[in-house]
């Protein structure tokens, strides 16, 4: 029976991790332990180490371009020049908040907005989080606003449920195969994980011939086996 390649996760936020798990599911991957989750600049700290464990085990790190780098392959060049063979080095362009914009019809029925408001090409937003907020503060729905816009006095970039309502939407609405027709970023992610899901799928198949093969020819190999039984006095492998 085949198992699932169960990955080690590293990510900036709570919504990446369910972004992660998602896309993860759509390639029939498993997301185990899950570090970071305290920002960028702590990802960054860390980077090192998480390549150092990809040299024994697989996993997968996610971090948004932002205005950080020009491109994702320049951003992975100077997180991750010399990255590990089990390292899986993912940029969300410019945010994952420009994976969710991409599933249009989705979002735009989530947060109770016009879907002529949703930007169609959400790779090229400046801030696609903040335009995640301007949306939803067009709501529809006063409990959108409430949760996802911040307050004017409170100093915050995003409401006090921004996260909890990214995640339910994440959970039960985005649809990633759908998103990966207009975000480029977001389909070679999930390309790239669908390639090594296979290649570990095609490796289990091996290990499990060469065990059927094994038992299979145990009584040419073990003496106990060859020997008859002294009750029946038949061939053991033949029991």
């Amino acid at each position: 029976m085949e198992t699932p390649l169960v990955l080690s996760a590293a990510v900036e936020g709570v919504v990446d991790e369910a972004v992660l798990r998602k896309i993860c599911r759509e390639a029939e991957m498993q997301v185990g332990a899950v570090y970071g989750r305290s920002g960028k600049s702590h990802l960054r700290q860390r980077i090192h180490g998480y390549n150092q464990a990809a040299s024994h085990h697989w996993w997968v790190v996610l971090v948004d371009l932002n205005n950080e780098a020009v491109c994702a392959p320049q951003l992975k060049a100077a997180w991750a020049p010399h990255p590990s063979e089990k390292l899986i080095f993912r940029v969300a362009v410019r945010s994952v908040e420009a994976w969710l914009l991409a599933d249009r019809e989705s979002i735009a029925k989530f947060l109770a907005v016009p879907l002529q408001r949703v930007p169609i090409d959400p790779e090229d937003l400046p801030n696609p989080k903040q335009t995640m907020i301007e949306l939803a503060k067009s709501s529809h729905k006063r409990e959108i606003r409430e949760d996802t816009v911040p307050r004017a006095a409170g100093g915050h970039s995003e409401g006090a449920a921004y996260a909890s309502r990214m995640i339910e939407f994440v959970e039960n609405y985005w649809r990633p195969d759908i998103a990966a027709h207009t975000s480029d970023s977001l389909r070679r992610c999930i390309k790239r994980l669908k390639e090594i899901q296979q290649r570990y799928k095609e490796a289990q198949r091996v290990t499990y011939k060469i065990d059927v093969h094994d038992i299979s020819d145990v009584g040419t190999v073990c003496p106990l086996v060859r020997s008859a039984c002294p009750a029946t006095g038949r061939n053991a492998a033949s029991l």
